[in-house]
Order: structure tokens, then C-alpha cells, then sequence
């Protein structure tokens, strides 16, 4: 069975979903042609890639990875972002601004795209069991609970190598952050929005990172959310029955159990639009 925290990703302006039969239905901006997937079909997990609002534009990717390990991209491409078609092996994919990274079956990761602040360093990199990409920053969990990240470091959001007990990993714009195997979450990098104020989380089982804000799904399906909320991106504590979420630049996507979707935050490209997703 697929798991439920990849059906679903949020780029900068584009939400993404993957249908029961594989083939993926994307909503929101499509400049790039990042919303072009609908001829996909075999895809286990797709991730968008994402930017902050600050830079103001809608260059984006999307990434699917195909239920035979290959990967497919459209979208922005300036930087080979989406020259993956020689990859093999993959097991796990994470999209960050102008870079697509991926985990192969050994423990090993790829990447392409641009590399101007090491963000694409990860070639001695092993024992990884999952990814993810920030915007100028990429983070591996190792199978023994650390964390390894190379890239921008300007904020501290590369500092995790004193993390332990870590199961899962998500990057926004500036920050980073672990939930470790008790149901709490840690965080490191900028806090200018409150995105770090994450202390008193417990219960969570999945996390998310958008530009600014944070998600932590609970163990119950209830969600909760802290950081930039100018779009009403972190008005979720309405939502229940939540297996996965996402985080986008200023948009928050949730999918329930029935597999229907819910969004809040920022719809000026109808990036929250998300009924036809299911």
C-alpha cells in the first residue's frame, strides 16, 4: 500500500495529488508547464518544488516517482532541475527550489539542479532512509535516527547533527525540522514567523514545512500549525480525520481518510481548489 505522506504535495503556487490508479491531478499556476502531469501514470510519490513569496515568481517543478524506481519532472528547468530520466533505483524523491534530490534503494542519493551553496553535495552521503529540500538546503535521515544537511546555512537550519531519534524530516525556506520517535518535533533555523515555536507539540506523526510555517499532524487525524499565517495558512485546527499534509510557499493541503482533500491559505492561482484532486 502506498503511503499516504506521499499522495500529496504543495509547491510555490501548485498543489498535487496522486489518484488511486496512479495517474497524478495537479491545481494552481502552471507557467512553467509544473502542472502538466496529467499523461503520468505507475506514480507512488510526487513532490513540488517550492519558493519563498518573497522572491515573486512562479518558477516551480513537479517530481512523481514511478512505481519501477525511474522519476519523472516538468516544469521549470533553468537549472536541470528536471533532468532525472537516467535515474533508477529510487525509492523516495524531494523537490527544493531549482534542485530535485533522490534517494536510491542502497542508501545513496542523487541530485540535480542548481549546487551554487553546496545544496547538491550529497554523493558520499549513505545509509539515508528518507529526503527532504528546503529552498537553498537538503536534508537526509540516516536508519539510525541522525540527520545530515548541506547547503545555506545563514540561519543555523543546517544545524542538526546533535538530533537523535529523528523519524521523519521536513525543510521550509529558512528552517528545518525533526519529529523524533516520541511524538515530538524539534526545529532549527530562522523563527522570524514563530515556525520554530514547535516545544510544545506532542502526538504528532507527520510533519510538513512551507516557507514559513509548520505542520504537525496528530496521532487522533486533528492538525495543528505555528509560523506565517498572513494567507491563513495555518487555520487547520478545524481539521479532522487527517492521514497526510503538506505545506506550499503560503498554503496548507490536508488529506483525510476518505480520501477527499481540504486547503487553506493563499488561492490567487487556485492552488487550494483541491475537490477535483480526489
Amino acid at each position: 500500500m502506498r503511503d499516504a505522506r506521499n499522495i500529496i504535495a504543495a509547491g510555490h503556487r501548485h498543489t498535487i495529488g496522486i489518484k488511486a490508479d496512479g495517474t497524478v491531478m495537479a491545481v494552481g499556476d502552471n507557467k512553467c508547464g509544473q502542472c502538466d502531469v496529467s499523461i503520468w501514470s505507475d506514480i507512488v510519490s510526487v513532490d513540488a518544488g517550492n519558493v519563498h513569496m518573497a522572491t515573486n515568481t512562479g518558477n516551480s517543478h513537479t517530481v512523481g516517482l514511478k512505481s519501477d524506481g525511474t522519476v519523472v519532472a516538468v516544469g521549470w528547468n533553468k537549472h536541470d532541475q528536471c533532468d532525472v530520466n537516467g535515474w533508477s533505483n529510487i525509492v523516495a524523491i524531494a523537490a527544493g527550489w531549482r534542485r530535485t534530490v533522490g534517494l536510491k534503494q542502497n542508501g545513496t542519493v542523487v541530485a540535480a539542479g542548481r549546487n551554487n551553496e553546496g545544496q547538491c553535495e550529497v554523493t558520499d552521503w549513505h545509509d539515508i532512509v528518507a529526503i527532504t529540500a528546503g529552498d537553498w538546503h537538503t536534508v537526509g535521515l540516516k536508519a539510525n535516527g541522525t540527520v545530515m544537511a548541506v547547503g545555506n546555512n545563514r540561519y543555523g537550519q543546517c544545524n542538526v547533527s546533535d538530533w537523535s531519534d529523528i523519524v521523519a524530516v521536513a525543510a521550509g525556506y529558512l528552517h528545518t525540522v525533526g519529529l523524533r520517535s516520541d511524538g515530538t518535533v524539534v526545529v532549527t533555523g530562522k523563527n522570524n514567523e514563530g515556525q520554530c515555536d514547535v516545544n510544545d507539540w506532542n502526538g504528532i506523526v507527520a510533519i510538513a514545512a512551507g516557507s514559513s510555517h509548520t505542520i504537525g499532524l496528530k496521532a487522533d487525524g486533528n492538525v495543528v500549525a505555528v509560523g506565517w499565517n498572513e494567507y491563513g495558512q495555518c487555520n487547520v485546527s478545524s481539521w479532522y480525520g487527517i492521514v497526510a499534509v503538506a505545506a506550499g510557499c503560503a498554503h496548507t493541503v490536508g488529506l483525510k481518510a476518505d480520501g477527499t482533500f481540504v486547503a487553506v491559505g493563499d488561492n490567487q492561482y487556485g492552488q487550494c481548489d483541491v475537490s477535483s484532486l480526489c
